[in-house]
């Protein structure tokens, strides 16, 4: 038949944890518009701490979902092996 397979060892904890709560950002609802991911990738062109450009941009109340958002969607990129905090650099994807 010519199928193939792998055989994964376990995945890392904090990745998994990581990974699984940004999940719960993957609906749309929280992406927060063309304008607030826009200023997102503007603000994270270059890596920042996480809290700092959430500031820069605006309401965290407002930001971070939308940032969790485009961390799951792959549009801005972090170390998810390490736990997420404040001072984690994020940095925006390169465009496709």
């Amino acid at each position: 038949m010519g199928w193939r397979y792998w055989v994964l060892g376990p995945v890392d904890p904090v990745y998994r944890r990581n990974v699984t709560w940004l999940a719960g950002y993957r609906h749309p609802r929280h992406h927060g518009g063309r304008l607030l991911a826009a200023a997102l990738q503007e603000v994270f062109a270059e890596p920042a701490p996480l809290w700092e450009g959430v500031r820069r941009v605006g309401d965290p109340l407002v930001v971070l979902p939308a940032l969790f958002h485009a961390l799951w969607a792959g549009r801005l990129a972090a170390d998810l092996g390490a736990p997420v905090h404040e001072r984690m650099p994020v940095w925006a994807q390169a465009a496709e």
